[in-house]
This record gives structure tokens, sequence and C-alpha cells, in this order.
């Protein structure tokens, strides 16, 4: 018996405590979000701390009041840290967990690897990334939903609101056993006040893309993504290739803190900028990035050593981004690959930190004075952009990395204006980059979790996924041959480069082909016992057909529909009949609250012929769905893609768009 397995179990199926825990002090051993501004009237904070008070016996309320609202007054939530569990957090095997339903048991293991601190952004707040993204509300939730997901059966339903388990219920074996949705608010209460207003009165979340849906894998998951990026980027320029390029750009928070392993395995040399001495720290902690600078000029000589020897290096420039791009451009220095990744989608609560103040300054002012905190985030915009575009002018290469720095950069009024009709001066990543060559043909960041922990069956995973990408390159079309290449590449060198943190996952890019591929060699291995347990399949949102995002996923739909979500929705609706374990709908993901719509999937395979028959189904519609929308949208890739998609499956037909003349529509209009 695993020591205390019977205490954590218990605790599980205990639910909200009938007795009260004790209070619990802040725990200055992890991060913790920034204090929330004042937003709420005072007839709201009454309305929050009933809403808070819901969850508990009226008895305990006479302790709970007071203590509930010095939490709003203090971080501006209410989070009941007195209810966070005392045991370890994190992904434990998938027989550890008390269930009645293995797919309910995975569902538990997957939302613990996202409050993981290893892995989560701000545990104890239940934010797993992007300053905001939150798995849960507040503690209560978390316990209910356990609780839960402990008694359900495989003819049951979890309904989640935004964090709130609504309740279980009765459905049937092939529905989804757990249905997320959140910050699913009306339209016209969609802005980011309006999150701050909802999320303080404990009504709505922003699940952002994997977090609210329990599906983040740590930075690993982006670290691909980026991979890819930053090759297919270095591709374009005027002399192509990595070796002894220099990529600048800035974040190392969640997400962000990526893009310094990636590059190292893209083969570039990479300053990153990170404000925040504690995110720096843990990253070098966890070998993401080679060296902490605090120096600027320090920083960039080092770079530009490691770029004289041609070899692979990454650099954390602890400071102000700013301060970084003006110094670049102050001493002339060649960029070759500029980016960002700072949580522009959340640019007044912590996202993006203003030059000229220090990290704990900015925190204070956000909270003390949002407006001077704005107008001095708006002004340090524009400084960067002034910097960057000098730089670009020299002939770097700037790409938007999907985080909403050109949309708010414009919005700052920086010179970030476009020529000839175009919006911006600088492409998303999405339309130069993971649009024509990745996301038309399908390929997107296909994931999944060994439900052992057994960092053996992981290997076995990754030999399995390899196996079937080098025999698809054998006879893969020249169109796709390159994708298929660099993830080959990818998987075969996935052990060395040490890419786990929580639980044991892997993600690459695969198109529908390979994803239904890999899922059969799985699950074959999991029926044989070559793999000893269950294996939890699922995708960042950030893919071909799950994400509508004007400034990022859908920033290649050029037929006007880009401002549309069908696709999104119809995602997430058709994989809840098409086999999913779970799914998830979001308003909000790396761009913003009110910007993007996207929808998520989780897949338990367990060595059956009924997740064989799920699996075929699903992930065939999952990535076709987008493939076929972006056809529509006269995409020429995805055009390609889906009559070949067409030819492979009879029951597949698509409407295909013609092509009219432009002299002919010029002539029509005169």
């Amino acid at each position: 018996m695993v020591p205390d397995l019977q205490g954590f179990q218990a605790s599980i199926t205990e639910g909200i405590p009938d007795t009260l825990p004790p209070a619990r002090p802040l725990d200055d051993s992890v991060p913790h979000a920034p204090k929330r501004k004042d937003i709420l009237s005072p007839a709201e904070k009454k309305l929050a701390l009933r809403n808070a008070l819901r969850y508990f016996d009226p008895r305990h309320h006479a302790v709970l009041a007071p203590e509930f609202a010095q939490e709003l007054k203090d971080y501006g939530r209410i989070y009941m840290y007195r209810f966070r569990p005392t045991y370890p957090m994190h992904a434990r095997p998938i027989d550890h967990y008390p269930a009645k339903c293995r797919q309910a048991a995975a569902i538990m293991l997957m939302i613990q690897n996202n409050l993981d601190p290893a892995v989560a952004q701000h545990p104890h707040e239940l934010i797993t990334y992007g300053g905001n993204g939150a798995v849960f509300q507040n503690w209560a939730q978390y316990r209910i939903t356990m609780k839960y997901l402990a008694e359900m059966t495989d003819e049951q339903t979890l309904v989640m609101y935004s964090g709130h388990p609504l309740g279980l219920f009765p459905s049937h074996k092939d529905a989804p056993r757990v249905v997320v949705t959140n910050g699913m608010v009306i339209p016209n209460y969609s802005s980011p006040d309006d999150w701050e207003r909802m999320n303080a009165l404990g009504v709505s979340q922003y699940g952002q893309m994997t977090a609210g849906s329990y599906m983040y894998i740590g930075p690993q998951g982006i670290v691909h993504g980026t991979t890819i990026t930053v090759l297919s980027a270095s591709r374009m320029l005027k002399e192509p290739g990595a070796k002894g390029k220099l990529f600048v750009t800035a974040g190392l928070g969640g997400m962000s803190g990526a893009q310094p392993k990636a590059g190292n395995i893209a083969g570039v040399v990479t300053i990153c900028a990170e404000v925040n001495p504690a995110a720096a720290h843990k990253r070098h902690a966890q070998g993401w990035v080679d060296e902490l600078i605090t120096d600027v000029d320090a920083c960039i000589d080092t770079a530009l050593a490691w770029r004289k020897r041609g070899e692979a290096h990454s650099i954390a420039y602890v400071g102000n981004v700013v301060d970084l791009w003006e110094r670049l451009a102050a001493r002339n220095i060649h960029v070759d690959l500029g980016s960002d990744q700072t949580s522009l989608h959340n640019p007044w609560a912590g996202g993006y930190y203003p030059v000229g103040l220090g990290y704990e300054e900015s925190n204070a002012l956000m909270v003390k004075d949002p407006a001077a905190f704005k107008q001095r985030v708006e002004e340090s915009l524009r400084r960067q952009v002034k910097a960057i575009n000098a730089l670009a002018d020299a002939g770097m290469y700037f790409f938007d990395y999907g985080n909403a720095f050109l949309l708010e950069s414009k919005r700052a009024g920086a010179e970030i204006a476009g020529k000839n009709g175009e919006e911006f001066r600088y492409p998303s990543y999405v339309e130069d980059i993971m649009g024509p060559m990745c996301f038309d043909h399908g390929f997107g960041p296909f994931r999944w979790v060994c439900t052992s922990g057994d960092p053996k069956d992981l290997a076995t995973s990754d030999r399995l996924a390899g196996d079937v990408l080098e025999a698809m390159l054998k006879d893969a079309p020249p169109e796709i041959h390159q994708q298929i290449a660099d993830n080959l590449h990818w998987i075969r060198s996935a052990q060395e480069n040490k890419l786990v943190v929580g639980s044991q996952a892997r993600i690459l890019y695969a198109d529908a082909e390979g994803r239904i591929r890999i899922a059969e060699a799985f699950n074959k291995a999991i029926k044989s016992g070559t793999i000893g347990a269950p294996i939890v399949l699922g995708r960042d949102h950030h893919d071909v057909s799950g994400t509508d995002s004007p400034y990022r996923e859908t920033s290649n739909i050029r037929d006007g529909s880009r401002f549309t979500a069908d696709m999104a929705v119809q995602n997430f609706a058709g994989d809840a009949f098409r086999g999913a374990t779970w799914i998830s709908l979001h308003n909000g993901g790396g761009v913003g609250w009110g910007e993007v719509i996207n929808g998520g999937f989780g897949m338990v395979l367990d060595g059956s012929a009924d997740s064989d028959r799920r699996l075929r189904s699903m992930l065939h519609w999952d990535v076709n769905n987008g493939i076929a929308r972006r056809a529509w949208a006269r995409n020429p890739n995805a055009q390609w893609s889906i009559r070949e998609a067409m030819k492979r499956e009879p029951r597949l037909h698509v409407t295909l768009a013609n092509e009219a003349e432009d002299g002919l529509i010029e002539k029509a209009l005169r």
C-alpha cells in the first residue's frame, strides 16, 4: 500500500468536510496570483459573499463569512484557502484514485496534474497558466468535483459551469463523462471588466484553453509548437536555417516558459526576457533555460558570443522586455527572429509589466491605480514597438506569437499598422507559418498522458508513435513530407530532451491519419499489456478545428468568417456524440476573454474494441471539421487536404468552393 493512500482516497470521497478544517495562512513557497482590482459595488460584494457561502452548511457561515470577506478584500477573489487539501497535489497512477469508473479516475488524474505546483503558475489560486487560466474558481468546487468523479458510474455525466460542478446527471455509456463550459457569457457582456466582475462574484471563470479543460501537460505542450514555429520561421529567412540565428522574445511564466527550450531544440540562440525573477529562476531550475543574466548588455554580449560559435543556447534576461528591445536597437544588433509571448491577453492584470517599474511596484499599481497602470502599459507597448520596428527595418523577421501583442499594441496607439490595406505591420505566426503549413493540412498538437505514471510506458508510447510516423514518411506526398519528418525527429529525440513536467505526457503534431494510427497502436499495446494502464488522448485547443480566434488560430481565414465561431462550437458538439470522454467549450484563450471561442476534448483509451470505435470516429471528425472550414475559405493547402480525406473515406462529402476570376468580379462592380 502506498503511504497514506487510504487517507488520500478518504479525502477525495469526503468532498466538503463535515468539520471545518483549520484556517490556512498564505503559503509563500509557491507563486501567487496578483491581487485583482476592486471592481465590485458594495451590493455586489454582499452577493459575492452570499454566493461563496452557498457551498457550506449554514452552521459554518459565522466562521466563514468574515474569512471570505477578508479574502475578497485582500485578493479581489474568494479562493477558500482553508479548504485547500493537505495532501500533495500531483498526478497519481490511475489505480490510486477512488472511482467506480476508469474514465472518471483518468479525469481526476488530469485535474490534479493541472494543479501540480511543478506545472501550475499559481496553484493555490487554482490557476494553471496565463495569469488567469483557471481550473476552478475556489477549493470548494475542486472538492465537490473530485467527490462526484469518485461516485460517478459510466451512465452518468458531470456538468461543469465555469468551475462549478452543477451535478451528476443520468446519461449513457456513449455520452461524455464530463461536459465543461467556461466563460460562456452573453456576447455583449464579454469585456475584460465583465470577466473581472463575474469572476469576483464567483459565477464565471476564464478557462484559457487547456487549463479549464484538464488537458495541460506543462510547458512541453508548447515546446513542440514553438520548435516547429521557430524552425519554419528560420526557413523563411534570406539565409534559411536555424544554426547561428538569434531569436529574441519575452515571457517565462506558463506557456511562454517553453520558448528557450524550443529554441535550443531548433538550434537558435535565444534571449527571452522575464520581469518576474521567480518565474525565471523556476525555468532555470527545471532546465528549460540555460542561464540567467540581469545586465542587459552582458545578456546581449553573451548571446552574440554563442551566435558566433554557431551553437544553440538560451538566456533569460531577468528584466523588462522593453529595456532589452531598446538596447538591441540602440546597439544596432542584427536580430534574425523576433516575437513576444507575454500574457497580453490579460494586459491590465499581470499579463504585461510596464518598463520603469519593478515587478512588485507594478503589482501594487495595478490595484491601487488601474488607470495609471494602464497608461504605463500602453506607453511601454509603444516604446517596444518602436524598437522592434527599427530592428525589423534592418532585416529582422518579427511575428506575433498569438498572445494579442499586435492587437494590444494597436489599441495602445503604437506604430503597428500594416501597408497596402493589411491590418498589422507584422503577421501572426498562424498567417505565415502554422496556418498554411500545419493547420490547413490537418497537423496540430496531438497529445497523450500515460495514466500509469510509469516513464517506461511513456517511452513505449514514444517508440510506437515514432514507428507510425516512420511508416507514413515512406509514402508521404511532398505536400506533407516535411511536417511528418519534423515530427518524427521530434518524437525520436523526446526522451533526451527531458520534456516531462508533471504527468508522463507527450505531444507531437499529427494529421488525422497520423492521430488515428498512433491511437490505434496505443490501444493495441494497452490490450496486450505492453503499456500497463489506459492512455488519455487530447490536444491543445490551439489546433485545426478546436478554436475560432481571428487574431491567432483562424487569422489565415480570409473569406470574412474569421469572427464567427461555428467551427469551435460544432467541434465541441461533434466530439460529444462521436466518443469523447470529456468535452469543453470556452470563451477566451491565449488571446483574451471575448476574443476567441475554443473547444477541447479528452479521450480515455483502455485497450477495448469500444476505444477503437470511438477513436476512429472522433479523431477523424476532430481534424477534418477544421480542414473543411479552411477549404471553404479557399485556403489552397486545405483544399488539397480535404480532397485527399474524401478519397480515403467514402462517407465524407464536403462542400467545395468554386473560384471566381478577379477580373470578372472587378468588372461586375464597376
